[in-house]
């Protein structure tokens, strides 16, 4: 018997030194990220707005070049960013417009910075764990003064390797879900080549 409750108190302690806090979570999550940072990331942003609905973006960044698609009433529109400038793709006309990047534009697809520094202005608790993943929920400090910082954020920490799995908040009625997170973006991949859309139209605007 004294064996026995031997054993069990050793399993017991071993168990709580592999509890994670949910700060040593997320330095995790952004210790990963980072050691991907010259791979490229994937995502996919989800926005649902009362009315209107919701739509979504698949996004694909490395280094300062971005390519995103939506496709919006089954129409296919490709955005490359890079270089100062915009190439949108319109599947329906096969035509390429470009145009030089705006300072709102060349910001687009940094939806990444979102998953960094989350634990700063924010109190992290984790709301529900399972056997694959962290349930964790970032509610605004008291002292945090930023009115565009929403309420609250729920975040999905995956166990196997510390990936973030999807990140939501809600704004004035608008929810905003980052999901389908990858690394391992192509050159290519983020940069527009007319070999890919045969008898496309390219017209430059800039």
């Amino acid at each position: 018997m004294r064996k026995f409750l031997v054993l069990l108190a050793a399993t017991l302690l071993s168990v709580a030194a592999l509890a994670q806090t949910p700060d040593e979570i997320i330095s995790k999550m952004e210790a990963v990220m980072n050691a991907h940072e010259n791979d490229g990331l994937i995502m996919t942003m989800e926005i649902k707005m009362p009315i209107i609905g919701a739509m979504s973006t698949k996004t694909f960044s490395r280094g300062d070049k971005v390519r995103m698609e939506m496709e919006p009433s089954g129409k296919k529109i490709v955005t490359w960013i890079y270089d100062g400038s915009t190439w949108t793709y319109d599947s329906e006309k096969n035509e390429v417009e470009i145009q030089k990047a705006s300072s709102e534009g060349s910001s687009s697809g940094n939806e990444e910075q979102m998953l960094s520094g989350i634990t700063e202005g924010y109190d992290v608790s984790i709301k529900k764990e399972t056997d694959t993943a962290w349930y964790i929920l970032c509610k605004k400090s008291k002292d945090n003064k930023k009115k565009d910082d929403p309420k609250t954020m729920d975040l999905v920490v995956r166990k196997s390797n510390f990936y973030p799995i999807s990140l939501s908040a809600k704004m004035s009625g608008v929810t905003m879900t980052l999901r389908d997170i990858d690394f391992g973006v192509s050159e290519a991949k983020v940069t527009f080549d007319p070999k890919d859309y045969p008898g496309v139209k390219i017209i430059d605007k800039r």
